[in-house]
């Protein structure tokens, strides 16, 4: 009944919360390569540019900026579950909130989804690290508060490579090992209570048998073979540091592994380096939408478009219908979850002669990605916009808030957009909440109240 209320007041909450005229924030960080892109510092300048351009940057990212969230109904399965986390308690514990994020180097690099991460968790509860990676799958991973590490022999699967069998899982790489003794380990973020750890791993035929430790006690040996599919392998961890050994030369492949606790939101990064919008399909669809299940994920969120700018294959009309088709795999296989597209960021490019220029396809992958969100009934933030619009990565460099390179953010940068968005997320949370409070405030009769909004 729930449920059926609130959907009856989505008109209320669409029309206070109508998209705002395009307002601005920062850039982001791109690749074209699976490397990790060097940081450069930022060029010399006058103090009184330098202090012209924070100024510009902080006028872009002022709290009483209006949030630029457009089509913010579509989050409102996410608030339900949101409001549901704020106001239990340890006894009557909500569901875990669970956000996935996935995108490029934006994304991979941690600082902007590991604001993000800090920010939900510290108001509405830490529900543990969530799904990461398993190992060190490329040069520079990393997940901001946790530590992974791997041996020699395990090999990895996915990335943007094009060569291999697609099964690489819910982030789109797996690492796999064929013979004793290969070591997986990881070390948890410390939390309140005891954590279930869920071991993310392909059952197949012949598939070799494991051995999970618990900082060196033995939890449990398991072999991985059967019909090829999706394995999964849950315990409670009783100690911060989890490892994950082959006994045998039967392969074993492993996607990740998940680190819950009881309530509370995980903030999930699930970025590559140089991605784009077409690496989801290279994944074999089955087997990821039965892990995307598996999460069952709160939202889903896709910020992609920094490197569709600079490839000339793609048209607006092209990477519209292949957005719109992997909105359409997300919704399928999690329908219960709200989808935020993140549009890239302002980039620019050094030409001859002629200084930095702003990529001009720009404009369409922002356009597609636009019209692909409304479509699908998703919502839309325009990163790009609320950092400014066209040129504005200039200034965000000289505010040394972005790298010289002019597509990626600084440390400082990151975190700011991290605080951004969240903010502009929280604001329509904020209407939504006012609005639900109204909805089943009691009456005098004892019953929820009965507001317009509900016929």
């Amino acid at each position: 009944m729930i449920a059926g209320t609130l959907l009856a007041g989505v008109a209320v909450f669409t029309a206070s919360s109508a998209t705002p005229p395009a307002s601005k924030k920062a850039p982001a960080k791109s690749k074209g390569s699976t490397k990790t892109a060097p940081k450069r510092t930022a060029p010399a300048v006058s103090a009184k540019a330098r202090a012209a351009a924070r100024e510009y940057v902080e006028e872009r990212t002022d709290p009483d900026e209006p949030a630029q969230i457009e089509n913010a109904a579509a989050l409102i399965p996410f608030f339900e579950r949101l409001f549901r986390a704020e106001h239990s308690t340890p006894n009557a514990p909500a569901d875990p909130v669970h956000i996935l994020h996935y995108g490029d180097s934006h994304t991979a690099a941690d600082e902007w989804t590991g604001r993000l991460r800090y920010l939900f968790q510290a108001r509405f509860g830490d529900g543990g690290d969530g799904f990461s990676l398993p190992g060190r799958p490329f040069r520079g991973y990393r997940r901001l508060g946790q530590r992974s590490s791997m041996t020699n022999g395990w090999q990895v699967h996915g990335l943007l490579s094009r060569d291999g069998d697609s099964v690489y899982g819910l982030g789109g790489a797996a690492v796999e090992a064929s013979r004793p003794g290969e070591i997986l380990s990881l070390d948890l973020t410390p939390g309140t209570d005891i954590p279930t750890v869920e071991v993310f791993f392909l059952r197949q035929p012949g598939g070799g048998w494991v051995n999970i430790l618990d900082e060196g006690r033995p939890v449990e040996a398991f072999s991985t073979s059967g019909p090829q599919g999706p394995g999964y392998f849950k315990f409670e961890a009783t100690s911060p540091h989890i490892e994950l050994e082959t006994l045998d030369s039967g392969p074993v492949r492993v996607f990740g592994w998940s680190v819950d606790r009881r309530r509370g939101v995980t903030y999930e990064t699930l970025g590559i380096n140089g991605a784009q919008i077409s690496v989801f399909g290279r994944w074999e669809q089955q087997l990821w939408a039965n892990q995307l299940s598996r999460r069952d994920p709160a939202l889903v969120v896709l910020a992609y478009g920094t490197n569709e700018a600079s490839n000339r294959e793609w048209t607006e009309e092209s990477y519209r219908d292949a957005f719109r088709q992997v909105l359409a795999n997300i919704r399928a296989a999690a329908p219960a979850a709200s989808i935020l597209v993140i549009g890239p960021p302002d980039r620019l490019a050094r030409v001859r002669n002629r200084g930095w220029s702003t990529f001009p396809r720009m404009d369409e992958i922002v356009a597609a990605q636009r019209a692909a969100a409304a479509e699908m009934k998703c919502a839309f933030w325009d990163w790009r916009g609320r950092m400014g619009g066209e040129g504005a990565m200039k200034r965000w460099v000289l505010a040394g808030f972005a790298q010289a390179d002019h597509v990626h953010f600084t440390g400082s940068g990151y975190q700011l957009l991290g605080e951004v968005v969240h903010r502009d997320i929280l604001t329509e949370y904020a209407r939504f909440a006012k609005i639900r409070e109204r909805l089943f405030e009691p009456t005098q009769n004892g019953q929820t109240g009965d507001h317009p909004a509900a016929h």
